[in-house]
């Protein structure tokens, strides 16, 4: 805080000063400016309006005020000041004798005065040894240093401090006498305020004492640095120069004194400026830490902490003095820093990051966004609810992947009517109900407009169903009136669908359905499918259906799985007949189906022949006889019938060779043994 003369600290207000003697006397207007030139411009509004009334009413000139007023930290701006100025009124309970009273408890003595004596305006001054020597008054800063000498390293204060004397010079007894505040600074240390390279002001340390500011000087966005700051430099910003030798010498880093508490800020922020790839590492007293973390969280800089259990004022240079510096080196290791949105990782701190977590293993991630979509007619409401089921305990794997039990909300918004069959089949087919976390919900559910997003996860909340999976069957259904071929509904979409997954902190899915073209996938807008974090996808053609792996996070896609629908016979309806449903039950093994650009176009085709021989078999360890498997990709090679059968051998050993298929000298299969 800037060092304020005796009656104008920043936590006491400013005394009214005795009253004058003979009121209605003019005052001498250039004595008054004399007078307030003696001292610095309060911090503290209210005591700067005392004095500006003061001096308005001891017949200062507005010029000669605002010129005092802007050498001050608290001044803002002319405008500002001229409105305060002319919003004085000529006559109230401040006087003159207020300005003159300061000024004379800091030492100010009038200028035809030849020394201490009983001013014809002011009551008689409190008895006071005389000055040795005339003030040096207004003078500039630059004028003040060129009279200093180099400071020597014995300098008490420096000694004191456990300093050094680097760019510090002392005002020498021999120059003309320099008096602030009443106090002769002759022998003191100087230290200055630079910015840009150019010198601000001063500031005057005492072997014991308080530390004296140059009267009439500005900081502007001055500060003095011990050390040298360079590209990338570690930069602390402390507020005495004490504290700055003692960061400096535990971390060999630069630091820079801001001359104050109050002035963290403004020099921060230039160092900033000026700097722009330095580290910014503020370094408070105790006490300060509050103004100091703000600081950081405007500047992006960081902060330390004196610590606990320290006194008020506590600071750097004191902590080195008493634990030394390997201890102030430590805690100004232990920096605090503004949250931040994104974290750096390197490739070790990845490699440390939990797994992924699956809800089926490889392929539906536990929290997220995923889809299940296939063309009407493929089954994919009965994929979808014996994947619910599994999901929800009824067993340890689904299509041999392994899964992990968790509530799931099933909400069935197309075809309802049949949902209770179905699911009496499963049960039926099963040998056992559905699990008990399987819960439905047959109500209309929009994801755009209204409540229902925040509706249904407090209903999925009240019953428990957190950290699991939420089904919206059909998409289309749960988001009527809305263009899906748009890329801005589809993200109003996308963004709703998201919140829910957050408010249920698990998996939300989309069962969707194909465009047109099947082979392009999910309906519309494109964003939706980059927008999942897995995908099935529900396949009709072939001697059986089957499901795919469209998308997931372990990139494990392409891998088909085929399966029949089973009928069950539930019963026999009113009028005789039998109530039936259908169940999906595996057949054959995976078998890997992809669209590789390793593969030529007769492998691929190759490929896709023998994934429905395979399938076709219908059993779990399906080998095919060679000839068999020649046989049938011969049929749909294409090329002339005379080479058919070469070039069937051909792609299959390709195949082989890329381990799609296996095989012995007399059969071929999709798993190895």
């Amino acid at each position: 805080m800037q060092t304020l003369p005796t009656g104008l600290s920043a936590s006491r207000s400013l005394p009214a000063g005795p009253p004058l003697r003979g009121q209605g006397l003019a005052c001498n207007p250039q004595e008054a400016t004399d007078a307030m030139n003696y001292l610095f411009p309060p911090v503290d509004r209210s005591d700067w309006i005392k004095l500006a009334t003061a001096a308005k009413r001891a017949g200062v000139s507005f010029e000669d005020f605002l010129a005092w007023s802007s050498s001050g930290e608290g001044f803002e701006n002319e405008r500002r000041c001229r409105t305060d100025w002319n919003g004085i009124s000529e006559n109230g309970d401040i006087t003159p004798a207020t300005l003159f009273h300061a000024a004379r408890v800091a030492g100010w003595r009038p200028q035809s005065s030849s020394g201490p004596r009983t001013s014809p305006m002011l009551p008689p001054a409190p008895p006071r040894e005389p000055l040795p020597e005339t003030p040096v008054l207004n003078a500039k800063a630059q004028e003040i240093w060129d009279l200093c000498v180099p400071a020597p390293a014995t300098h008490t204060y420096i000694e004191k401090k456990a300093g050094n004397a680097d760019g510090l010079r002392i005002y020498p007894v021999g120059a003309p006498a320099l008096v602030i505040q009443g106090q002769n600074v002759a022998g003191w240390l100087v230290v200055p305020c630079v910015s840009a390279g150019l010198l601000q002001t001063l500031q005057f340390i005492p072997q014991e004492g308080p530390k004296l500011n140059m009267p009439g000087g500005t900081f502007n966005d001055g500060y003095h640095v011990v050390g040298s700051i360079g590209d990338g430099s570690t930069i602390y910003v402390v507020e005495g120069i004490g504290q700055a030798w003692a960061c400096q010498q535990a971390t060999g880093s630069p630091a820079a004194c801001t001359f104050g508490a109050g002035r963290m800020t403004t020099v921060a922020q230039a160092i900033a400026r000026a700097y722009p790839s330095a580290k910014i590492v503020l370094v408070p007293d105790r006490g300060q830490e509050g103004p100091a973390e703000t600081i950081a969280h405007k500047l992006d800089s960081e902060w330390v902490k004196m610590p606990t259990g320290t006194a008020n004022n506590y600071d750097a240079n004191d902590l080195a003095q008493e634990h030394g510096n390997d201890a102030l080196r430590d805690l100004l290791m232990q920096v605090q820093t503004p949250p931040l949105h994104y974290k750096l990782l390197t490739a070790e701190q990845l490699s440390r990051a939990a797994p992924l977590e699956w809800i089926v293993r490889g392929i539906l991630p536990k929290k997220g966004l995923a889809g299940l979509y296939g063309p009407s007619g493929s089954y994919k409401t009965f994929v979808m609810l014996d994947l619910a089921a599994h999901i929800a305990g009824g067993g340890p794997e689904w299509f041999g992947k392994r899964v992990m039990h968790c509530p799931v909300t099933y909400c069935v918004l197309e075809g309802e009517a049949g949902m209770n069959n179905r699911a009496k089949a499963w049960s039926q087919h099963h040998g056992k109900p559905l699990p008990d976390q399987l819960r439905f919900v047959v109500q209309p559910v929009h994801l755009v407009g209204g409540d229902d997003v925040h509706q249904l996860a407090k209903a999925i909340r009240h019953v428990g169903g957190m950290n699991g999976v939420v089904i919206l069957d059909t998409l289309n259904r749960a988001t009527p009136g809305t263009d899906e071929n748009s890329s801005k509904e589809m993200g109003t979409i996308l963004a709703a669908a998201k919140q829910l997954q957050e408010l249920i902190d698990g998996l939300v899915i989309l069962v969707h359905h194909t465009g047109k073209d099947e082979t392009k996938g999910l309906r519309g807008h494109s964003s939706l499918f980059a927008a999942l974090d897995g995908a099935i996808g529900v396949i009709k053609s072939g001697t059986n259906p089957s499901w795919t792996v469209a998308k997931s996070k372990d990139d494990a896609t392409g891998a088909v799985y085929s399966f029949r629908a089973e009928v069950v016979t539930l019963g026999i309806d009113d009028e005789g007949d039998e109530v039936t449903s259908c169940v999906i039950v595996p057949v054959g093994v995976p078998f890997a189906l992809r669209e590789s650009k390793a593969l030529s176009a007769n492998q691929q085709t190759a490929l896709d022949a023998l994934h429905d021989l395979f399938n076709g078999i219908g059993e779990v360890d399906v080998r095919v006889a060679l000839g068999d498997a020649v046989k049938a990709v011969a049929a749909v090679i294409d090329t002339d019938a005379k080479h058919k059968n070469q070039r069937a051998k051909e792609a299959i050993e390709g195949l082989i060779k890329k381990s799609l298929i296996y095989s012995d000298e007399t059969h071929l299969w999709a798993q190895p043994n």
